[in-house]
């Protein structure tokens, strides 16, 4: 999954119409290490990258699912 941490991550922010101050805020994150994940100089562990999207999913907190 390495290779798609930094696509992932993004798509996750981007689904919620946070920026990414926003969205670190929202999640506890520093902005610094989304940041890193997000250029690909730091690689997300799968869990977090799990955890978030269940999280945005179930609390439908994901702009898109919305639009539908």
């Amino acid at each position: 999954m390495d290779n798609n941490t930094q696509k992932k991550i993004k798509e996750l922010r981007e689904s919620t119409g946070m920026n990414r101050k926003q969205f670190c805020e929202f999640f506890g994150i520093s902005y610094r290490t989304v940041t890193e994940w997000e250029r690909d100089n730091r690689h997300a562990p799968e869990y977090v990258l799990r955890l978030l999207e269940y999280y945005i999913k179930g609390e439908g907190l994901d702009k898109a699912d919305k639009r539908q």
